[in-house]
């Protein structure tokens, strides 16, 4: 990369290596402590994610470790920090590109935890010459931070010998190498596609250290979301519409187009237009307790029913 930045230095310089009978306190290195902040934060806000928690701590705890190998001289290589996510719609990826950003940035390795989001459109041109300008220009304003790849495996499409997203491939690749550890790429898709996308190019494969999967949500995980998004805005369910509302997730994930949180989301907007309908036809006052809360009715009035039925 071109111009180039001062990272924010993760390693000690050589006058504060400490001597080989000293001892370190992982845990209370400033570093490590806002890390796991980050990731406590994490843990609180979102819902499920067992695996991918998992995964965010032992990669925390290795860039930890590594700073606490530096502090005593020893050798080690650089880390490699670009990732692939997988999995359905709505199952948190972007949103976890947001935190291992700051996590990274926490603990040294990155200048910023800026998260600049592209899709092939934004890195690939239509004609000769046009690729290459856009690709750079996405890695630059992603430089020091993580860039993320939503749907990655539009930029790999044999069936067409002139397309232009190997080229776009190509440039990453390069950029991948010589600015590692001051800049992170998460490659982001369907598990299925993706596993075809990294297979098709060696060297991509080979630079994608960390490979984290995203399950789908359970029913319980998708109303339990679904109750953090009203208490964000002060809404909640009475009891009979949570009931309702575990209900809908049963019929809603088994048809087509389906994408979790997203999905939740999106009822939750239906469920509150009915309840306005209903709260705005109501023939004498409302007052707090009516504006806050949804309904069996206002979930029961949702089209699912009807068609799972």
């Amino acid at each position: 990369m071109t111009g180039g930045f001062a990272m924010r230095r993760a390693d000690p310089a050589p006058e504060e290596i400490l001597d080989a009978a000293a001892l370190v306190d992982l845990n209370a290195d400033e570093m490590s402590l806002r890390a796991r902040a980050v990731l406590a934060e994490f843990d609180r806000d979102m819902v499920g994610l067992a695996g991918v928690k998992r995964r965010l701590a032992e990669i925390a705890a290795l860039l930890v470790v590594r700073r606490a190998r530096a502090r005593f001289g020893l050798s080690d290589s650089k880390p490699s920090l670009h990732m692939s996510f997988t999995g359905g719609p709505g199952t948190g990826k972007t949103t976890v590109a947001l935190r291992m950003a700051e996590m990274l940035h926490a603990l040294g390795y990155l200048r910023t935890p800026r998260v600049v989001v592209v899709t092939r459109d934004d890195l690939v041109g239509q004609f000769i010459g046009h690729t290459a300008p856009k690709t750079k220009e996405a890695i630059a304003r992603a430089a020091g931070g993580v860039l993320f790849i939503d749907e990655a495996y539009y930029l790999h499409r044999p069936e067409n010998e002139r397309d232009y997203g190997q080229e776009a491939v190509e440039i990453l690749l390069q950029e991948m190498e010589s600015e590692r550890g001051s800049l992170a790429v998460i490659f982001a898709g369907y598990a299925d596609r993706m596993d075809a996308f990294l297979s098709s190019n060696p060297g991509l494969s080979s630079r994608v250290a960390h490979h984290i999967h995203f399950d789908d949500y359970s029913h319980d995980e998708l109303v339990r979301i679904a109750e953090l998004i009203l208490a964000r805005d002060d809404y909640r369910f009475s009891p009979d519409a949570r009931l309702a509302f575990r209900s809908y997730t049963e019929l809603r994930t088994a048809m087509p187009r389906f994408a979790n949180a997203r999905s939740i989301r999106n009822a939750l907007e239906r469920c509150r237009l009915r309840q306005a309908t209903r709260l705005a036809a109501a023939p004498g006052p409302v007052g707090r307790t009516d504006l806050i809360t949804l309904t069996e009715a206002d979930v029961r009035g949702s089209s699912v029913f009807a068609k799972g039925g």
